[in-house]
């Protein structure tokens, strides 16, 4: 069996059975497949359970725990050795496990669930504390032990175990509601979608492209990008907007200086009305303060103002080192590394607004009916 541990889920009060009920849901999604066979997944006093009804093969341990450990909501799990709640089997068990393994120093903790256990957890861990140095002559270290034994007691059995997988914690994706990314082919916007979903966001993409005047290499990779972040629980879903017809707009009636301005709120308004048409309750960015030239304080307020839906920037204080770094922890770097013509930096000015004025910024978009042409060009919407 798999015993799994949750992460802020414990927190929650009256509600929390939403949170656990989309975890387990999240669980069996990403297990569906792998195991070889039935399996059931439930709670138990705070854990969960998934219970494989067969041993494990190696295999299928390297490859549940490659699923497991990208699931968010899950602070660890690990793979547990089944036993009746009897102190002689228990202590029986857990001689007969070291046997093969190399360690000097141990320590055995116990958690009782049950409190009708008949030995507290202090006298559980010297009881088999003082077995395991009998019969193998080790130490005890109770601060940092080479090898740890767990055991948990809950209801009638204890679950054994001695390796904690660490998980990706946050909260499960889908209990948070749903968000519009706006996906290039860089490195910020796939690690802000990744931080989305780790609060329980779930995600569907808008990629902005100039084609026919740039390559299809921006498309190819966003769509290697989502597949990376489909597993730790993304949506696949990408839509694909045309872009240059209103860059030529733009280009052609408006300010040189705000071209880079114009395209951002334009690229608001399309994501926000295909946001509303998905039923997301918010827009997500890569951007961070100050990284290029449309992400000063300034002209994020002045792109900003023409949504009324939340902007999440998930990045918005980072370094670009962070990001990268993070980046490579996803997998996403790779991909983001490859050159790809952006439609944000096509014609862009030499010398772009870094702090515009709204007022200004508005002036200049009556030379151009963007309300009518964004609401023209949501059927181009692949």
């Amino acid at each position: 069996m798999i015993i799994i541990h949750y992460s802020e889920i414990g927190l929650k009060g009256g509600n929390r059975d939403f949170f656990e009920n989309q975890l387990v849901q999240n669980i069996k999604v990403a297990l569906k497949g792998v195991l070889d066979g039935d399996f059931t997944c439930r709670r138990i006093f705070g854990r969960f359970l998934v219970d494989y009804k067969k041993e494990f093969s190696v295999d299928e341990i390297n490859m549940v725990s490659d699923k497991l450990e990208k699931i968010f909501g899950i602070a660890n799990f690990s793979f547990v050795c089944v036993i009746e709640a009897n102190f002689d089997l228990i202590e029986k068990e857990i001689l007969k496990s070291l046997k093969n393994r190399e360690f000097n120093t141990f320590r055995i903790s116990t958690r009782r669930s049950d409190k009708s256990f008949p030995m507290d957890s202090p006298e559980m861990n010297t009881k088999i504390g003082a077995s395991v140095v009998d019969l193998y002559g080790k130490k005890v270290s109770l601060k940092n032990p080479e090898l740890n034994c767990h055991i948990e007691l809950v209801g009638k059995q204890a679950y054994v175990y001695y390796d904690k997988i660490k998980g990706m914690g946050g909260m499960p994706v889908g209990t948070s509601g749903k968000a519009m990314v706006l996906i290039s082919g860089g490195f910020d916007s796939p690690v802000a979608s990744w931080f989305a979903l780790k609060r329980g966001i779930q995600v569907e993409f808008l990629h902005f492209h100039s084609m026919p005047y740039t390559s299809q290499a921006s498309v190819d990779k966003v769509k290697a990008l989502v597949k990376v972040l489909e597993k730790f629980g993304s949506s696949s879903k990408i839509y694909l907007f045309p872009f240059a017809d209103i860059q030529k707009e733009i280009i052609m009636k408006c300010p040189e200086k705000l071209r880079v301005v114009l395209y951002r709120r334009a690229m608001m308004r399309i994501a926000e009305s295909l946001a509303f048409k998905k039923n997301c309750k918010a827009l997500v960015t890569g951007e961070a303060v100050g990284q290029v030239a449309s992400q000063t304080l300034e002209n994020m307020r002045a792109i900003g103002s023409v949504v009324n839906l939340p902007i999440i920037r998930p990045l918005v204080c980072f370094d670009k080192e962070d990001i990268i770094e993070k980046a490579r922890f996803i997998g996403t770097y790779d991909i983001s590394a490859k050159p790809h013509d952006d439609c944000c930096t096509r014609f862009i000015p030499k010398h772009p607004e870094t702090k515009a004025k709204l007022s200004e910024v508005e002036l200049a978009e009556k030379s151009i009916d963007i309300d009518e042409m964004v609401a023209g060009t949501m059927k181009d919407i692949m």
